[in-house]
């Protein structure tokens, strides 16, 4: 493959990061909460240099709801180029404004996982109900995010990857109760990235012989969802991926769901395959997760396959 001036970018930014964690872990034990700051303030200029100039980044808010209810602090936060400039430092930013919101961790821990999945939960049990189309019964319009410099499993036989996506998938079974809870991107700047990724449904009217899937996906279909993990110990990863990398092409897809403008680009960073080859646990749902009117037409399989972005494809990511 040719070489491509975006991978040795997004080497540069691993670096970046890096070193900042490496500058920060000297001073940690003297003001750890200087150190989580200068942990924001990497990933929140990291998010200035890669999404478009008009885009607000800003640090430290709490998000609110139409209803009135604000939630818990966030670390850093994307905030659509129409977002009134009077209230960009009143620290209470409106979710109607708010594109993606992230939690920052200079060193990511078991426990963080934990809060991280109850935070997203909070945040958007609290926003507007859509229907419509199985896109907006599935998929938040906040993406909710968190990135990690690095991790605690430093140990010769640790295995980190496999800590971190255990400890996701148990979270996930024993607190999301809908798949529109789900968090969106976990990325550990020098280790791996996992997104979610949800399939609409699956069923007996659109696979002739279903039979043969019944022991996958149930005698009436369901919907499935899942956290493909990206990460460096894959068997045949590609040589260009970086977990910031395949964070940054995460983003920008999901972000191109909400805000058309940013598809071009998009495609761009997938046509790179700069974030290398994924896999995840998949979950099953029933297709009770729907309103009744979405949940016919998916069961009948009105559903689109291969056409990206568009609210009846039978794939979200």
């Amino acid at each position: 493959m040719q070489s491509n001036d975006l991978i040795d970018f997004m080497n540069s930014a691993t670096r970046q990061i890096g070193e900042e964690y490496d500058r920060i872990q000297k001073r940690a034990t003297e003001d750890p909460g200087t150190d989580g700051d200068q942990g924001e303030e990497n990933w929140a200029t990291l998010l200035r240099n890669w999404l478009p100039t008009t885009f607000q980044i800003v640090t430290k808010g709490r998000i609110l709801s139409h209803k009135g209810i604000a939630s818990p602090q966030v670390d850093v936060l994307v905030l659509q180029p129409e977002y009134p400039k009077h209230l960009l430092d009143k620290k209470l930013y409106l979710a109607g404004g708010v594109l993606a919101a992230f939690e920052c961790k200079v060193t990511l821990k078991a426990k963080h996982i934990v809060d991280f999945i109850k935070n997203s939960i909070d945040i958007k049990s609290h926003l507007e109900t859509r229907k419509g189309t199985p896109y907006k019964e599935l998929q938040s319009p906040i993406i909710y995010g968190l990135l990690a410099h690095s991790h605690t499993w430093k140990g010769n036989d640790s295995k980190p990857e496999e800590n971190i996506r255990n400890s996701l998938i148990e979270a996930d079974n024993s607190l999301i109760t809908h798949p529109i809870q789900m968090p969106d991107i976990i990325c550990v700047a020098d280790l791996a990235c996992w997104s979610s990724s949800k399939m609409v449904f699956i069923g007996p009217s659109q696979i002739p012989n279903w039979t043969t899937l019944v022991s996958t996906y149930g005698e009436k279909g369901s919907a499935t969802s899942a956290y493909i993990g990206h990460t460096k110990v894959m068997e045949q990863q590609t040589e260009i991926f970086t977990p910031i990398g395949a964070m940054i092409t995460s983003l920008l897809n999901k972000l191109g769901w909400e805000y058309p403008n940013l598809r071009q680009l998009s495609r761009y960073f997938t046509l790179t395959n700069i974030q290398g080859s994924g896999k995840g646990y998949m979950r099953k749902w029933e297709s009770k997760i729907y309103s009744d009117e979405i949940r016919t037409k998916v069961e009948m399989g009105q559903l689109k396959n291969g056409v990206l972005w568009d609210e009846w494809s039978i794939n979200i990511q």
